[in-house]
């Protein structure tokens, strides 16, 4: 069996079939699967990805289990008033968008810059909110992910690009192959732990 440092060096033991990373492989794509599902409703979006991020990170530091059973447990034990809060939040932000997405395509005056400015601002706002998912805040205050990503977000631009570009990198393996749709929060969350790892916080 593999010890912490093991894992951390990504060493095999004599004998072992399949190394430490590829533990981590089949862990993200565990965690992919059932956060997918927990993020069915919609409204769960911030948690489910948090808790992602959570176990993610925690199997990284102690070398924790990252498996369903134990992601599920993570997520029943969440503050889910604010959680539920901060995903209607995200719903309405999202209507609200669409709605303006739908009149920037009807080819009213000034369409164009508008749906720049709304593209703009989306893709602001999509960073900031996946950097806050990702954020060790999330598990006890939302607004102190928010201002926490936010400080991030403008601190550390190659980090948000590399949060969008995972985004983007996540949305065109669903569109490709939608099945994909529900493995691909799993490399998500992993990619969005690593990159606030990466800036030390």
């Amino acid at each position: 069996m593999s010890t912490a440092s093991d894992q951390a060096s990504g060493r095999r033991e004599p004998g072992e079939l399949f190394g430490p990373r590829f533990e981590l492989f089949a862990d993200v794509l565990a965690i992919g699967l059932v956060t997918a599902v927990a993020c069915l409703p919609l409204v769960t979006v911030p948690a489910a990805l948090a808790t992602a991020c959570t176990l993610l990170r925690r199997r990284q530091r102690y070398a924790e289990p990252c498996t369903a059973g134990h992601y599920v447990r993570a997520l029943r034990a969440r503050r889910w008033r604010a959680d539920l809060a901060a995903g209607g939040l995200l719903l309405a932000f999202g209507a609200l968008f669409a709605a303006d997405a739908a009149l920037a395509a009807a080819g009213l005056p000034g369409a164009v810059p508008f749906a720049l400015f709304l593209a703009a601002v989306g893709t602001v706002l999509a960073v900031l909110a996946l950097r806050a998912c990702a954020r060790e805040e999330a598990a006890d205050s939302w607004p102190g992910a928010l201002r926490a990503a936010a400080r991030g977000t403008v601190r550390d631009l190659p980090g948000s690009a590399l949060v969008l570009l995972a985004l983007a990198t996540a949305a065109v393996c669903a569109w490709v192959l939608p099945p994909l749709l529900f493995l691909v929060p799993g490399p998500l969350a992993a990619a969005l732990t690593a990159v606030e790892r990466r800036g030390g916080e």
